[in-house]
């Protein structure tokens, strides 16, 4: 009946999510035509209630997600904040990103362990560091590396801030300006003239984390018009890090090339992350960038996790065109991917892994497994003490395990929202998958098989665990 209902589905262009009872597909959180919902960028209302009862419960894998954050350093009450007048990345005196990053991650750490436990010491301290920056920061200078901090410092900042916007104590206008003034100006200025270099200059991360910034200030501020111009830029920018630009190559089979495969693992991984979080947040608002051109994201991620497990993946020979206007130039080509540690990870995969099978009920079998492999995915702190270890917020583990069809919209129509529509786009062939032609591929329920015992889940849908795949899953499944 399984594998009847997944190939009519398939073959009618609907991807309805079916195998473990059939649901409505999800629809993004929130009319994006109406006010912006607070809290509403990386987290909802909904989901904050959901970790907070799954802990409650002692439900996994939330638990042990749970179990991650409270051990990690930042995530204590007794964080002392060091707020500095301006940050340096990459140059200038003293170079002291560190500090910011730190901070932020402990704001952050604390907010969420607050609307876990409900304890009150971890929402005072995300307050106190908060405003001890924003009552301080005027600038953040360097090399060309001061685009990379803002970008990134400044989502982090505002997704801290966003938790605990509603805090009696918190300077939530002071706060919006430090967006609005210190962190989106960069950013928005590198969509713009990219530090006066070609276009193809900078690898797409270098847009995404300004993408991610300038959504990010457009929520908490409740700016529609910075929000708006992250989306078009987004689907159209004429950067690296635009969807079609960091995702040039769609393959027959599902995979889709990430061009900065051909550069490292490391840059790949931290792209395919801040694409995520840019459309966890849109999401959010009511604007489907995760189904954008036929679920473009996803076939990109696929590609991207079967590489960093170590399979083979094709990849289209590279030339960019690099240098400065008016100045330099030259070019280089990237012609192959790149080698991978299979060990190298991060914390990436929950949030992208449970929008698409859980929320979409497609396949998404190498996500799924990397998910599998990360969890219980940890944050700032948990991966190395350099600064790539503080690129993503991370636990995705206790924050983005979800039910599967939860994450339905409270409104069927968000039509008119920066051209995102409420209606996920490109669902019909949205499988992304290698595993075509199995006889679950098309509704995700393998995935949810393969996933939840790989993170140690014992009791699915009311307890009842369906392992009738189980022997391609200990094959480690090359779907």
């Amino acid at each position: 009946m399984l594998k009847s209902a997944g190939a009519a589905a398939g073959a009618a262009g609907i991807g309805v999510g079916a195998g473990v009872g059939t649901t409505a597909l999800a629809s993004p959180a929130f009319a994006a035509g109406s006010a912006f919902a607070h809290p509403g960028l990386l987290h909802t209302r909904t989901d904050l209630d959901r970790m907070a009862a799954k802990v409650k419960a002692g439900a996994r894998p939330y638990a042990a997600g749970f179990a991650k954050l409270t051990a990690n350093r930042h995530a204590q009450s007794g964080w002392r904040a060091d707020p500095q007048a301006t940050v340096y990345r990459g140059a200038g005196s003293p170079q002291n990103y560190a500090v910011l990053y730190n901070d932020i991650h402990a704001a952050y750490q604390n907010a969420l362990r607050y609307h876990v436990s409900g304890e009150t010491a971890h929402a005072d301290t995300a307050v106190a560091i908060l405003n001890a920056w924003s009552g301080k920061l005027t600038s953040v200078q360097g090399s060309a590396d001061r685009f990379l901090a803002a970008g990134l410092y400044g989502y982090q900042f505002a997704n801290a801030a966003e938790l605990v916007r509603d805090h009696g104590d918190f300077a939530l206008g002071r706060a919006q300006e430090v967006m609005r003034d210190v962190f989106h100006p960069l950013s928005d200025s590198f969509l713009r003239d990219h530090n006066g270099a070609v276009v193809t200059n900078y690898w797409p991360n270098w847009d995404l984390t300004a993408i991610a910034c300038v959504l990010a200030t457009g929520i908490f501020c409740d700016d529609r018009a910075v929000v708006d111009r992250a989306v078009e830029y987004f689907k159209h920018g004429d950067g690296m890090g635009s969807v079609k630009h960091a995702i040039p190559v769609v393959h027959d089979d599902g995979l889709a090339e990430w061009v900065e495969a051909g550069r490292d693992q490391g840059h790949a991984l931290l792209g395919v992350g801040l694409m995520g979080t840019v459309c966890e947040m849109a999401w959010n608002q009511g604007i489907d960038l995760y189904g954008y051109d036929d679920n473009r994201f996803l076939k990109g991620a696929q590609y991207v996790a079967k590489w960093s497990l170590g399979g083979d993946v094709p990849y289209t020979a590279n030339t960019r065109k690099k240098g400065a206007i008016g100045g330099w130039s030259g070019s280089e080509t990237a012609a192959g991917a790149a080698g991978v540690d299979p060990g190298m990870t991060r914390p990436i995969w929950a949030m992208i892994a449970n929008h698409y099978t859980k929320r979409r009920g497609l396949s998404a079998s190498y996500v799924t497994r990397a998910a599998a492999k990360a969890a219980p995915e940890g944050g700032g702190g948990d991966y190395g003490p350099n600064s790539g270890g503080y690129d993503q917020l991370g636990f995705g583990t206790l924050a983005f395990t979800r039910d599967r069809g939860e994450g339905a919209g409270t409104s069927g129509d968000a039509s008119g929202a920066s051209g995102g529509g409420a209606r996920p786009q490109g669902v019909a062939s949205a499988s992304a998958s290698p595993a075509a032609g199995r006889d679950l591929a098309a509704t995700g329920a393998e995935d949810m098989v393969g996933w939840a015992a790989a993170a140690g889940v014992s009791a699915v849908a009311g307890g009842l665990l369906l392992l009738r795949r189980r022997d391609r899953v200990r094959r480690g499944g090359a779907e």
